[in-house]
C-alpha cells in the first residue's frame, strides 16, 4: 500500500484520503458474539472507531458513537454501515472537552438504545512539535482533555448502568512506553490510559465489570493525515517490519473479543497490535 504525502485540515475525514481506509466494510463477517448489547463508541466516525462499530453491529450490537460536527459525513457513513447489518445506530456530535457532553453520551445511550453494557473509549488527539518548547500548555490541556478526561467521566458515568459482565475497552498505543519524541503530549496521555486501564480494572473486577486497552501501532487513520507534517505521512509505518500501516479492520475483531464473554478472565489487559514493531514489556 503506496501511501503519498497529503494534509487535511483536522479533524479530517476518511473519504478524503489516499488511500481510503479499511474498515472491514466488506469483510468482516460476525458469528453472533454481541447479540443484544448495547456500545458506546468515542470517535466512531472513522479509523479504529468505525470499524469497531462496524464490527460490534456484525456481532448483533446496537451502537452509539460520539464524533466532531466536522466528521459528519463518516459519522453517516458509520451509521450506513451499522443499519445495514440490521441494528440501530446513534449519532451523537459535540465536544470531548465539554464535561456535559461526555455525560450526555450515557445518557443518550441508555435513552435511545434501552441499555449500556460496552464503552470503547477510542477518540483521542495529537499534536506534533520538532522543538519541546513549542508545545503549548493549551495544547497539552487539550490532548488530556480529550485523551484522557473524557475516558474518565464516560467511564464513571457508564457505572451504574454496567451490569456483571460488562467491558470497558480504552484505545491507548505503543506510545504508552515506547513514544514518539514529538508525539510529546500525545505520548503522556497514553501512558496515563494504561495506568488508569490498570487501576480501574482491580476496582470494579468485583463488580464483574472488565477493563482493558488496547495499544495500536501506526495505523491508517484521518488523525494521521490531519495531524503529522507532510514528510512523516509519505511512506508512513514503511520502516515496520510489515513495511506498511495497519488497516483499522486488522483491528476490530481484538474489540469484539474484549468485549464479549471470551474474555471473561481477562482484565487490566494491554493488547498491542503494532505490526511487530518492538514494545517495551509492561
Amino acid at each position: 500500500m503506496a501511501i503519498h504525502g497529503q494534509h487535511q485540515p483536522y479533524p479530517g475525514l476518511s473519504s478524503k484520503m489516499d488511500p481510503v481506509p479499511d474498515h472491514g466494510e466488506h469483510s468482516y463477517e460476525g458469528s453472533g458474539k454481541l447479540v443484544g448489547r448495547v456500545a458506546l463508541i468515542t470517535g466512531g466516525d472513522s479509523g479504529i472507531g468505525k470499524a469497531v462499530a462496524i464490527a460490534f453491529a456484525r456481532e448483533g450490537a446496537d451502537v452509539l458513537i460520539s464524533y466532531l460536527p466536522e466528521e459528519q459525513p463518516d459519522a453517516e457513513d458509520t451509521r450506513h454501515w451499522v443499519e445495514a447489518a440490521g441494528r440501530r445506530c446513534v449519532l451523537v456530535p459535540g465536544d470531548l472537552t465539554d464535561q456535559n457532553y461526555c455525560l450526555s453520551l450515557v445518557e443518550e445511550a441508555v435513552q435511545q438504545l434501552g441499555r449500556l453494557d460496552i464503552v470503547v473509549n477510542n477518540a483521542a488527539y495529537q499534536v506534533w512539535h520538532e522543538r519541546f518548547e513549542d508545545f503549548t500548555f493549551e495544547e497539552w490541556r487539550h490532548t488530556f482533555a480529550v485523551n484522557v478526561d473524557a475516558m474518565f467521566l464516560i467511564s464513571q458515568a457508564a457505572l451504574p448502568h454496567l451490569r456483571p459482565g460488562s467491558s470497558i475497552i480504552n484505545t491507548t498505543s505503543i506510545n504508552s512506553n515506547h513514544p514518539v519524541p514529538m508525539l510529546v503530549t500525545y505520548a503522556a496521555t497514553k501512558a496515563a490510559i494504561v495506568n488508569l486501564t490498570q487501576s480501574s480494572a482491580s476496582l470494579l473486577a468485583p463488580r464483574g465489570i472488565r477493563v482493558n486497552c488496547v495499544a495500536p501501532g501506526p495505523v491508517w487513520t484521518p488523525l494521521i493525515t490531519s495531524t503529522m507534517p507532510l514528510e512523516q505521512v509519505e511512506g508512513f509505518a514503511e520502516g515496520s517490519p510489515m513495511g506498511r500501516p495497519g488497516q483499522p479492520a486488522e483491528l476490530a475483531a481484538t474489540y469484539v473479543l474484549l468485549a464479549s464473554d471470551q474474555s471473561g478472565f481477562t482484565t487490566g489487559a494491554r493488547v498491542v497490535i503494532a505490526g511487530g514493531l518492538p514494545v517495551l514489556a509492561g
